[in-house]
């Protein structure tokens, strides 16, 4: 029998996971449409000659990941916990861009100076345990 704390903490993971399934489909649409030029800012060059393919092809697939990580953390509650590691490696993985677009000093929406863009150096690490807290079971 569950506690009633026990059940507290599972509803808090549940809402956790479910606006972060919203926001990363909500980015991964962003990637794919309205904010696809500004997100090919923060792509460093080195990734396009190592993944031998254009800025533009990155951001959309990595929108196009963002998507169906959201939608699967939904959709997929067995498999959540695989899920949320994904997530989190996604999280992992696009870091380079969040430094590269700080050092650039370009400007997106939402991020116009760099003290914003700093600050979202230190959101990442955020995303990762919120990734990895909302999914524990």
């Amino acid at each position: 029998m569950t506690s009633g704390r026990g059940r507290t903490r599972a509803a808090l993971r549940g809402a956790a996971r479910a606006l972060l399934a919203v926001l990363l489909a909500a980015a991964g649409l962003g990637h794919v449409t309205v904010l696809r030029r500004g997100f090919r800012v923060a792509v460093p060059d080195w990734s396009t000659r190592l993944l031998r393919t254009d800025k533009d092809t990155i951001v959309v697939a990595s929108g196009v990941v963002e998507i169906v990580l959201g939608v699967a953390l939904l959709a997929l509650p067995r498999e959540r916990r695989r899920v949320g590691m994904a997530v989190a490696a996604l999280f992992v993985a696009v870091f380079p861009g969040n430094i590269h677009h700080w050092r650039s000093r370009r400007d997106v929406p939402g991020l116009d100076s760099d003290a914003k863009r700093f600050g979202r150096l230190f959101l990442q690490p955020l995303l990762v345990a919120w990734a990895v807290w909302s999914t524990r079971r």
